[in-house]
């Protein structure tokens, strides 16, 4: 006879020990030792902002220019 179906062997060990991993304190020291300077976090605000500023002007200014060639097209 052919079985088919569930052929699963099952273990009936004990359960893993999970206390020693939930008694390690979390690390906290690498974070609270840094400070952060507001001038940095400034700058890197307006590098993000002037990169998003300087793509959305190419992209104006492509729409513009095909916008003109259209018009220009059109009325030939």
């Amino acid at each position: 006879m052919v079985k088919k179906g569930l052929e699963a062997e099952v273990y009936l060990e004990e359960t893993p020990n999970l206390q020693n991993i939930a008694d390690k304190p979390l690390k906290f020291d690498k974070n609270q030792n840094r400070r952060v300077d507001i001038n940095v976090l400034k700058a890197r605000a307006k590098a993000v902002q002037d990169k998003e500023n300087t793509k959305n002007t190419i992209i104006i200014i492509l729409f513009l220019i095909t916008l003109g060639v259209t018009g220009i097209f059109f009325s030939i």
